[in-house]
């Protein structure tokens, strides 16, 4: 297995990228360009054929090929619980760390058959949801 990097910081490096794209599968890093790319993303991935997958639920249903990570809706529960724990006086750092707890794999079925790939049952069988 060969890793390579490829960086994008505007809109105009996304589609060169995808364009000059040249490998069997893409991982996306969560970075927040990326974070607030998501749809645009999983587009670029169904568009040049790439099976790609990232952290959002929003990338596959944009055509992307699967998701795994945290459940984003608890993230921010997450966050709004410190703000407001916050607001009311305690001390940012008197706060325990959290973190979500509740990790998801979404795959797509569609793309999945779009790009020639038969995902095996056992994988399918996990996810917490499909894409159909």
């Amino acid at each position: 297995m060969q890793l390579n990097v490829l960086q994008a910081s505007t809109d105009r490096d996304l589609d060169t990228v995808f364009a000059a794209f040249r490998a069997d599968a893409l991982v996306i890093g969560p970075y927040l360009f990326f974070n607030s790319r998501k749809e645009q993303l999983g587009a670029l991935s169904l568009r040049h054929a790439v099976p790609a997958i990232f952290i959002y639920r929003q990338f596959v249903a944009a055509g992307g090929l699967m998701s795994y990570g945290a459940n984003e809706a608890e993230s921010y529960r997450l966050v709004g619980i410190y703000t407001g724990k916050t607001l009311t006086g305690a001390k940012p750092g008197d706060l325990p760390v959290q973190r979500a707890t509740k990790v998801e794999l979404i795959i797509n079925l569609k793309t999945a058959k779009a790009l020639g790939i038969t995902v095996p049952l056992a994988l399918s069988g996990r996810a917490d949801e499909l894409i159909e």
